[in-house]
């Protein structure tokens, strides 16, 4: 499984982005997709996952300002950021998971920078 990032990129305080993530190769049975962040001297953290089903997870950090969607048949996943605060720095991190014979695969793409200017 491969997974290209695009839409990261610089911005103002209150500004919007958009983040997407393409998967590719052997898709098949792929489930959840979605985002994690580093920012520096910082654990990756998650920030939100999407299930095949629609099902979303959101760290509290980005509720109500973030936005996780997909397009199955595309095998994309997208993020919404609006309301950016400088503490949402950080590398951004595409993942995708799927389950096979009991095990937890995880798929992981190249990040992209976003940065908050204040």
């Amino acid at each position: 499984v491969q997974l290209q990032a695009s839409g990261g990129g610089l911005v103002q305080a209150g500004g919007s982005l958009r983040l997407s993530c393409a998967a590719s190769g052997d898709i098949a049975n792929i489930n959840g997709m979605g985002w994690y962040r580093q920012a520096p001297g910082k654990q990756r953290e998650l920030v939100a996952m999407i299930a095949r089903s629609g099902a979303t997870n959101y760290a509290d950090s980005v509720k109500g300002r973030f936005t996780i969607s997909r397009d199955n048949a595309k095998s994309t996943v997208y993020l919404q950021m609006n309301t950016l605060r400088p503490e949402d720095t950080a590398v951004y991190y595409c993942r995708a998971d799927r389950v096979r014979y009991g095990v937890i695969y995880d798929y992981w793409g190249q990040g992209t920078l976003v940065t908050v200017s204040s």
